[in-house]
Order: structure tokens, then C-alpha cells, then sequence
């Protein structure tokens, strides 16, 4: 059987979240795929991730394309949510499959800019959403893809997590319009997804929101309502004033003939399941599935990166490529859309009012 050589991977920003991308790819924990090189903007901390894992470290990505792009096969955008639109369009052009951190960007013109531009330049785009192969979900979704719910009825995500000023003053961009968002744009941005992978396509949306413990320009706890064109009415919870500690980031699916709940930190407990057509293996569903193996996130990010490399290795579809990854970030703009104007919005629609993306 013929060997591939393995997938080089460059790390584009080398802050808290490129952490977990370096410790799987660089210590060779994704099958086919390894670490070549890392850039930061910050000197300081580039150095210190290329010593870390062996590699080369740039300031620039393109002095860092410049020098290795015959070694990089993908290049992995970890940067602040509102520079992922430019970096993807002018980084596409090299030829490198393009991988960008949730969400994808800030606006849905972003969004389309990027897809655009990998298209033209013939690459994938992959948008990370990790906790769709989180075991308990993955076990959902099999249930609900052979029917096992009936009538989807309601599907609740609650992000109950603690952020406080300190986390928010680590970094100028935190809780900036322009740049980060607020809770629906950051924290809760994969709950999101999922809510409305199982609820389908989301009719219309009324939101809002509130600043309430820390000095940020973004909210820091919102409820949003959604009406789904199946007839399923959505709801997501997401606050980061969680005190003192983290509660949970959970999902919830009530259908005529079953109810999950997920629960746990990051949507990895199973807590829940239950259905009117008991079948022999929701024991062992109930069992295996109550948790993930040690290490919620790096289980999440392991099991999307193997996706990557075997979607670029086999033509295997991306679970959430730049299409996907654009219908999560269109509901999310709804919901600001619907914070500031105070209004039910309704999909399709232009951002009016919204600061989402914008200084």
C-alpha cells in the first residue's frame, strides 16, 4: 500500500488557542499530519512555540510562506475572530489548504470573501467546530439521523461559563466589537452550531442581551429564541458572568419520541437518554458515552483534525467546510441584529443596526 508523506500544518497566531492545535499536531498525535512552522506577531511568543515544538518561528505568514511553503500543506488561522476574513483571502492565494478557528469571521461579507477566495485559488476551507465529535454528540447524531426522535419538538444550548475582567484584560481585542464579539460570537459560537445542526434552518430570532460584570464593549450574557421552519422552537443561553466558578455548556433535543441531554463543561457528559423505542445498545450508549477520555478539548480538536487530513487525503467531505461553517455566523448576526434593533429578525437579511464586525 502506497504511503503519503505526512500533511504539513503552520500555525498562523500562537495564542491560548493554538496551544491545543501545537500539542497535537507537533507531538504527532494526528495520523498523517505534523507540525512545520508557527508565526506570531509578537516575536516573543512565536520563538517560544517554535522552540517548543522544534519548528521554525516567523513574524510574518508571508515571510514564513516565503521560506517553507514547499513544506505547508495547511495553514491553520488561530488568530483574533476579526482578522480571520484577511488572512484567509490574502493566504489563499499560495495554494494552501486554508483551516480557521470558530467562528469564521465577524460578518457574513467576510464569510463570502473567504469562501470566494478559496475557491478561486482551488483549496478547502475548514471551519473548526470540534464539539460536533465529541462522543455523547456523536452518538446523537446517529440517534437522530435513524429517526429516533420523531417530531423535533425544542432544542435548548445553555453556555453557563466564567470569564472575568482579568481574562478579558489578557489582550486588547477581547470583548471588542471589531474583533471578538460577545458571548454569542465567542464562547457560545459552537453551541450555536450544533443547536442548529440537529433544529435545521432557523426561520427568525429574538434576542437580547446585557454587559453585566465586566467593563467590555460586547455583552457578556444573552438569551436568544429561535423559531426553526420545521416548526422547532430553539433556545440559547450563554452568559460568561458565571461566578465563581464554570457551571456548564450543555445541549438539549426534546422530540415526540425521545429526549438527550448533554451536559458536562464543553457538551462531552451524557446525561440523558432516553426513548420511547428502548433499543439494546442505549445501555452501552448511556455507559460509554457519559463522557469523553480525559482531555475534553484535545478529544474534540483530535478527531477534527483526522478529518482534515482525511478529507485532503481521500476527497472524504469536510464536516464543516466554509459553507457549514458561513450558516452558524449567519444565525449568530441575526441574533446581534436582533439585540440592537430590538426586534424579531427573520433569515434571510442585511445587518442594520449591528455593531458585530465593525469598530
Amino acid at each position: 500500500m502506497a504511503t503519503h508523506p505526512k500533511l504539513g500544518f503552520a500555525l498562523v497566531g500562537c495564542g491560548r488557542i493554538a496551544v491545543r492545535h501545537a500539542e497535537l499536531l507537533g507531538s504527532g498525535r494526528i495520523e498523517g499530519a505534523s507540525l512545520s512552522a508557527v508565526c506570531d506577531l509578537v516575536e516573543e511568543r512565536a520563538k517560544a512555540f517554535g522552540e517548543r515544538w522544534g519548528v521554525p518561528a516567523f513574524t510574518s505568514a508571508e515571510t514564513m510562506m516565503e521560506a517553507l511553503g514547499n513544506r505547508i500543506d495547511v495553514l491553520s488561522i488561530l488568530t483574533p475572530s476579526g482578522s480571520h476574513a484577511k488572512l484567509t483571502v490574502d493566504l489563499a492565494v499560495h495554494g494552501k489548504h486554508i483551516l480557521v478557528e470558530k467562528p469564521m469571521a465577524l460578518t457574513l461579507e467576510d464569510a463570502d470573501a473567504m469562501i470566494a477566495a478559496c475557491d478561486a485559488a482551488g483549496v478547502k476551507l475548514f471551519v473548526v467546530k470540534q464539539n460536533r465529535f465529541n462522543l455523547p454528540v456523536t452518538h446523537l447524531r446517529e440517534a437522530f439521523d435513524a429517526g429516533r426522535f420523531g417530531k423535533i419538538v425544542m432544542g435548548t444550548v445553555r453556555v453557563r461559563w466564567r470569564r472575568d475582567q482579568a481574562y478579558y484584560d489578557q489582550a486588547d481585542w477581547r470583548g471588542t466589537w471589531a474583533q471578538d464579539g460577545g458571548v454569542f460570537a465567542n464562547q457560545a459560537s459552537h453551541h450555536v452550531d450544533l443547536l442548529e445542526w440537529f433544529l435545521g434552518e432557523p426561520e427568525s430570532v429574538y434576542a437580547t442581551a446585557r454587559t453585566a460584570l465586566v467593563n467590555i464593549e460586547t455583552e457578556d450574557t444573552g438569551v436568544a429564541v429561535i423559531r426553526f421552519r420545521n416548526g422547532a422552537i430553539g433556545v440559547v443561553e450563554a452568559t460568561t458572568a458565571a461566578r465563581p466558578r464554570d457551571l456548564e455548556g450543555s445541549l438539549s433535543i426534546l422530540g415526540e419520541k425521545g429526549t438527550v441531554e448533554i451536559g458536562g463543561f464543553a457538551v462531552n457528559e451524557m446525561r440523558v437518554w432516553q426513548f420511547a423505542d428502548a433499543q439494546p445498545e442505549d445501555e452501552a450508549v448511556r455507559q460509554n458515552a457519559h463522557t469523553n477520555p480525559p482531555n475534553v478539548y484535545g478529544f474534540g480538536h483530535a478527531a477534527y483534525l483526522h478529518n482534515v487530513v482525511e478529507t485532503i487525503r481521500n476527497g472524504k467531505r469536510a464536516l464543516v467546510d466554509g459553507l457549514e461553517g458561513r450558516k452558524s455566523l449567519e444565525l449568530i448576526s441575526a441574533i446581534y441584529e436582533s439585540i440592537f434593533s430590538r426586534q424579531e429578525v427573520h433569515l434571510r437579511f442585511r445587518a442594520r443596526q449591528s455593531r458585530l464586525g465593525r469598530a
